[in-house]
């Protein structure tokens, strides 16, 4: 899942200087999860920031809405119908909540609440972990489902550094090394003849070094979008209509998918 936390309130104070009536936008899925951007979050961050203005001797009027998810544009539709009334808008989505608002609504200035971090894993109640990065190149079975890109602040692929040792890692002694956990359990996966081979670079032009990535995961799945969009040619508003629903959609529908 995607963990973020939120920005500090002197950040928010600074972003927001000068708007009177904004528009607070929670999630209500990953950034939930992790107590950042959820309905309750929201609604506690948007009366701080109101108490807070009020102490400078300020007016600042913060409403609270939130959405399934943000980052999917029929999710955030029906917000449309109130933006007039608003100077901006404060997300406490991650950053693609943030940019599919501030794609869907260019006229309405969108300002980020969270700061993203990374797609974590919960170690313990209230406890995140890295554990991708999304690199679009994965050697996870090369090594035993544990990621050396994330894990090992060096990103070394061919094994531990000279600084590990006792199994822990040099740059983190709490941390253990991750190269050692692999090794450790590479007889039990049949994995040793494998960790021995010669692997050629990581190839990082899938990542994000290799500019905006895009995955379409079926054809037939693959639809316009079900909301108006820019026509960056005619200038305009073209309403695109979406396509009947197939029993395909309608599957994934039903299990919360889309």
């Amino acid at each position: 899942m995607i963990v973020a936390e939120q920005k500090d309130l002197p950040d928010l104070k600074r972003m927001l200087k000068g708007k009177k009536k904004v528009l607070a936008v929670g999630c209500g899925t990953c950034v939930s999860v992790c107590f950042a951007g959820g309905q309750t979050e929201t609604s506690g961050l948007a009366a701080e920031l109101s108490t807070a203005a009020s102490v400078d001797g300020e007016s600042l009027d913060v409403e609270v809405k939130t959405v399934q998810r943000q980052c999917v544009q029929e999710f955030i539709e029906p917000l449309s119908d109130d933006l007039k009334d608003y100077d901006a808008i404060l997300s406490l989505g991650c950053g693609v909540g943030v940019q599919t608002l501030a794609q869907r609504y260019p006229d309405t200035r969108v300002f980020p609440g969270l700061d993203t971090q990374f797609m974590g894993q919960p170690v313990e109640p209230g406890v995140w972990e890295e554990r991708c990065v999304g690199c679009g190149n994965c050697v996870l079975e090369y090594t035993g489902g544990l990621c050396p890109i994330t894990r090992c602040p060096k990103q070394l692929f061919n094994g531990p550094c000279g600084g590990s040792e006792g199994g822990m890692c040099e740059v983190d002694l709490s941390m253990p090394c991750v190269w050692s956990n692999i090794w450790g359990n590479a007889e039990n996966l049949d994995l040793t003849d494998t960790l021995m081979e010669i692997r050629p670079p990581q190839d990082w032009s899938t990542s994000r070094s290799g500019g905006l990535r895009r995955t379409v995961v079926r054809d037939d799945l693959h639809q316009p979008s079900a909301v108006s969009t820019k026509d960056t040619e005619a200038g305009g508003l073209v309403e695109e209509t979406p396509k009947p629903e197939s029993p395909e959609d309608a599957f994934l529908r039903e299990i919360g998918i889309i």
